[in-house]
């Protein structure tokens, strides 16, 4: 399903990768690794029914569901209902990945006084951002419907323990786990992700059948042909290129939509990768804009960098054409009765063939088209591409000791107890 051109000739160690491969999967952060199987196991089908049933409620009573979550606990269902616009009757809204006044009462402007729920991610209930989000949002609840206010409040926390966890409990809210073994980075097709990717209307199974296939074509190749698996090597060709002083990938689109998904991409290999003063840093683009403002660089600039071009190869059933016009002072002559798609994968091509020119190593990932299946895959597909780079470069893709730097500083700055 997903295709890879490499931007320059790799040679995948097979049996480095198989390795690589049992370590992911037995890690105590691994837990991703296996899930889109387990998802199809009784206690999966039984998470299924729950979160499908929690969907169909919210759906039913709120106009919108405002999903409380920083990083991991927003990026990855935001960026696939960015990418796939799926139709529902209640907005996706989202809070407590900033601090900023303003942001915030467009939001309450948003909702006025329409019905609406909250869903708060957060495995301990205690990180500031989304903290201080649910205390705004819970009390307009509280606002709104009083002793009812519990009824419009899913907490997808730890299982256990932890002040989100507690307090649900008590209060008696709707609960979905976070996985004790899946990082927040990998747990888009968790209930983190898949409850208000339900909720937009996203078909949350096909979504979970494509990582899957993506997962399976992994274990059909492990036999004899891994080095030839589009992970094992992009994986392989991103070790090499660090090896050789490249520290910059850009991620491209032509498609304005995977903005989003970028951002998750960014958050996964940064938080995977960028530890003990090394590891790649991870940039995104989106074509053709950008090329009006960042092409100059890029063709011309310093020669760190290489990209990865994610093409979908049919990204729409509709045609949208140039039309015709009697008078062409435009000098469009040319192109009319060509789709837009046409001259978008067009420009596509010219930039690829432009920056491979101008010294740039460029990648391609095809996609054949953007459906719930196709993104599924794509997403474990970077998932486990990830984790195998980040180990093939000899860092523990699953921690991320260095985000907790702002934090001591800000709480010292803050005032708060201990700091």
């Amino acid at each position: 399903m997903i295709a890879f051109q490499p931007g320059r000739d790799i040679k995948v160690d097979s049996a480095r990768i198989h390795q690589l491969l049992s370590e992911i999967k037995s890690d105590t952060m691994g837990g991703w690794y296996d899930l889109p199987a387990t998802m199809s196991e009784p206690q999966g089908i039984a998470e299924l029914d729950s979160i499908k049933s929690a969907a169909a409620q919210i759906q039913s009573d709120s106009e919108f569901l405002v999903c409380i979550g920083i990083g991991g606990s927003y990026l990855g269902h935001r960026a696939v209902i960015e990418a796939l616009q799926p139709l529902s009757s209640t907005r996706i809204l989202y809070a407590g990945n900033h601090l900023s006044t303003r942001e915030y009462q467009r939001l309450f402007d948003t909702i006025g006084d329409a019905d609406f729920s909250v869903n708060v991610i957060s495995k301990s209930g205690t990180t500031t951002e989304p903290a201080v989000a649910f205390r705004l949002f819970k009390e307009k609840l509280q606002s709104k419907y009083g002793d009812a206010a519990a009824k419009h409040i899913y907490a997808t926390t730890d299982a256990e323990r932890g002040a989100l966890h507690d307090e649900a409990v008590a209060e008696g809210y709707t609960r979905f786990v976070v996985p004790d073994n899946i990082g927040g980075r990998y747990s888009v097709l968790t209930a983190v992700g898949l409850l208000p990717l339900a909720v937009a209307g996203v078909d949350i199974e096909g979504l979970l059948s494509g990582a899957f296939a993506e997962r399976q074509s992994v274990l059909d190749a492990r036999s004899d042909a891994i080095d030839k698996h589009p992970i094992a090597q992009y994986a392989t060709m991103r070790a090499d290129l660090l090896h050789e002083d490249y520290d910059v990938e850009i991620l491209a689109t032509f498609e304005p939509y995977l903005q989003y998904f970028t951002e998750w991409w960014k958050q996964l290999f940064g938080e995977s990768e960028g530890k003990a003063k090394q590891g790649i840093f991870p940039a995104s683009v989106t074509y053709t804009t950008d090329l009006h403002s960042l092409g100059q660089y890029l063709q011309d600039g310093r020669r760190n960098i290489f990209e990865t071009v994610l093409k979908i190869e049919h990204p729409t059933a509709d045609e949208i054409s140039v039309p015709k016009l009697s008078a062409g002072l435009d000098g469009l002559a040319y192109l009319e009765g060509k789709t837009l798609d046409y001259l978008n994968q067009t420009a596509l091509e010219a930039t690829v063939a432009a920056h491979r020119e101008g010294g740039i190593p460029v990648s391609v990932i095809t996609v054949p088209r953007l459906h719930e299946r196709s993104l599924g895959a794509l997403i474990y597909f970077f998932e486990l591409a990830c984790a195998l780079s980040a180990k093939l470069s000899g860092v523990n893709p699953f921690d991320q000791p260095g985000v907790e730097a702002y934090k001591r500083n800000m709480f010292h700055l803050l005032g708060k107890p201990g700091f």
